[in-house]
């Protein structure tokens, strides 16, 4: 456990929370942040990938904003934060980085090459762009936002994508999880799972809308097909 640099692709670098498990060379995960930064939660979901036999590691997404960063859900003042370096967030470069920290995980030797990625809120919005913009193995996306707004791109999805939503998410209406049921419902290699009566970031353990049952049939079900692409 410990922290990397990663060169980004049009300069400059940025750090990364990294988990190794006992057993080396093995399959990696890039693990993408919510709007709280690489903190607490973020590095326990590294850290249990690892027990579980993966290379995880954690890209800092906020670095051309502000390094470093690491909020908490449990004030307003956090909250508002978040949200700000989620709006001065250029998507479309974190992913690219996000791509940057794929490329480092598959070169190095503790990684046998095959990646995918698992992402939160944010991150499950940059999970599904990677999924559609990125040649990793496989993603996941927890409760993505905003997604309606991508699926003209989703024909580029040719790799397995497995989907976790919220039937509550107060950030996606019910009207936006329909249109992207049917915007996703003809390509084979995506499994959207709704989840009845739970709320946005639903497996983020601490948090105020943790639903221990629909995290933990989420996890297990992220467990299993992790199991079967990047095994």
């Amino acid at each position: 456990m410990g922290e990397v640099t990663i060169t980004a692709a049009d300069g400059g670098a940025f750090s990364a929370y990294v988990a190794k498990p006992a057993t080396l060379p093995a399959p990696g995960v890039v693990v993408i942040q919510e709007i709280f930064g690489v903190n607490a939660v973020m590095r326990g979901v590294c850290d249990d990938l690892a027990a579980q036999g993966y290379v995880a590691v954690c890209p800092d997404l906020f670095w051309r904003q502000e390094p470093g960063i690491q909020l908490t859900d449990k004030t307003q003042d956090e909250w508002n934060r978040a949200f700000a370096l989620m709006k001065g967030m250029d998507q479309d470069k974190a992913v690219e980085d996000l791509k940057a920290a794929l490329a480092w995980l598959r070169g190095g030797q503790d990684c046998t090459g095959k990646v995918g990625t698992v992402g939160y809120c944010l991150g499950g919005r940059l999970a599904f762009m990677m999924a559609m913009r990125s040649d990793a193995d496989c993603n996941v996306s927890y409760y993505g936002v905003g997604l309606d707004a991508l699926l003209g791109e989703a024909g580029n999805i040719t790799k397995p994508l497995l989907m976790h939503v919220a039937e509550k998410d107060k950030f996606a209406t019910p009207e936006v999880l329909q249109k992207l049921t049917a915007g996703l419902s003809g390509n084979p290699h995506v499994a959207l799972h709704v989840y009845a009566g739970a709320d946005h970031a639903f497996a983020r353990p601490g948090g105020e809308h943790y639903d221990k049952a629909a995290a933990d049939l989420a996890n297990g079900r992220t467990s299993a097909f992790f199991k079967q692409h990047l095994g």
